[in-house]
């Protein structure tokens, strides 16, 4: 190993853990209370083999609209720092599931009003089962941020965003956005 290298690791070790901790701000446009590393958008921080920072995004859905304040948010916030040069790579695959989202997160999101997304969607080893589009789906329980009840019902299939659905507590009242998972 050349002895003029370590100390170049070292340094963009540094460098990846300062990124890391400056992007840990950097907040969802549409969900400020939440960080793009806690809702799993936020991939990777690594450097190139042409030694420039990269930063690694996932959308949450391949449409979403957020993704471009995302990016200026991103390079605002490395260019502030003073983390030099950098480019930013958006992944599709694999997909972003609300899997990703963090328990931090998910407990910021039921305090700011919106219901986190119920279950895992996570791969399981049973094979998928083909189901006629006549036969109901299960409903799904979703419980109320405010009050905790479980007696809710959905007015839309889509709410403030494409991401969440939009309920109501039949106990409290109270409406409210449901982070659909997927």
């Amino acid at each position: 190993m050349n002895a003029a290298s370590v100390p170049a690791r070292a340094a963009m070790n540094a460098t990846l853990q300062r990124a890391w901790s400056v992007l840990e701000t950097v907040p969802d446009p549409e969900i400020p209370v939440v960080s793009i590393r806690e809702l799993g958008i936020l991939r990777d921080v690594r450097q190139g083999g042409d030694g420039v920072l990269e930063v690694v995004i996932t959308p949450t859905y391949s449409g979403c609209p957020a993704m471009g304040q995302i990016a200026e948010d991103i390079a605002l916030a490395i260019g502030n720092a003073g983390l030099g040069a950098h480019r930013i790579e958006t992944v599709l695959a694999p997909a972003w599931t609300t899997d990703w989202i963090t328990e931090e997160a998910r407990d910021k999101l039921r305090r700011y009003g919106i219901a986190p997304p119920s279950g895992s969607c996570a791969v399981t080893e049973k094979p998928i089962r083909f189901v006629p589009r006549s036969m109901p789906h299960a409903k799904e329980t979703v419980a109320c941020p405010r009050c905790g009840s479980t007696h809710t019902e959905k007015l839309s299939q889509f709410g403030s965003t494409a991401c969440k659905a939009l309920y109501r507590c039949v106990d409290c009242r109270e409406p409210f956005d449901y982070f659909k998972p997927y």
